[in-house]
């Protein structure tokens, strides 16, 4: 018996150089041709009637991501308004007091307030001016003027029993 060699013969070589880009360039016209015939169909340059419509989404579009507010800065050389108790406890103070966070007193609570209130009004105001354990100078708004962080003092001890008045702080 002859043996019979294993492996490729030179011919089955050849056709594999030549079916293998073959089925490549095959695949590649045929995505081509169905892209073709079953695309957007839609031309490079829109038509002139359809250009009235396209406007007409544009437009909403802008609308739909246009910003929700813009910032409009204030000119600095006009004199500062002061900003009432209120304002500053509702801007800057509530973010901690309204829910205690860092053992800050709650607003309101009268028995977290009491001895704070039992120091005295000018101690409260010199300890939110200057800081006090975990609370920041200025409840963390250096912008904030001592009369403004003192009429907030007031504002917050008021609310849990005390009787301070904001113009009776000493200078």
């Amino acid at each position: 018996m002859a043996k019979k060699e294993e492996g490729y013969s030179s011919s089955s070589f050849w056709q594999l150089m030549l079916v293998i880009p073959g089925t490549i360039i095959g695949f590649t016209l045929l995505i081509s041709i169905l892209a073709h015939f079953f695309g957007s169909g839609e031309s490079a340059a829109p038509a002139p009637a359809a250009a009235a419509p396209v406007a007409a989404v544009e437009t909403k579009v802008d609308e739909a991501i246009k910003p929700v507010a813009e910032v409009q800065v204030a000119d600095a050389s006009g004199a500062k308004v002061e900003k009432t108790g209120e304002e500053v406890v509702k801007a800057v103070c509530s973010m901690c007091h309204a829910a205690g966070l860092m053992e800050s007193p709650k607003l309101g609570d009268k028995g977290q307030w009491a001895p704070r209130i039992a120091q005295g009004y000018e101690t409260l105001v010199k300890h939110a001016i200057e800081g006090i354990r975990n609370m920041p100078a200025r409840g963390g708004n250096p912008d904030l003027s001592d009369t403004e962080v003192a009429s907030a003092v007031a504002h917050m001890a008021n609310a849990a029993g005390a009787n301070f008045d904001p113009a009776t702080l000493k200078k």
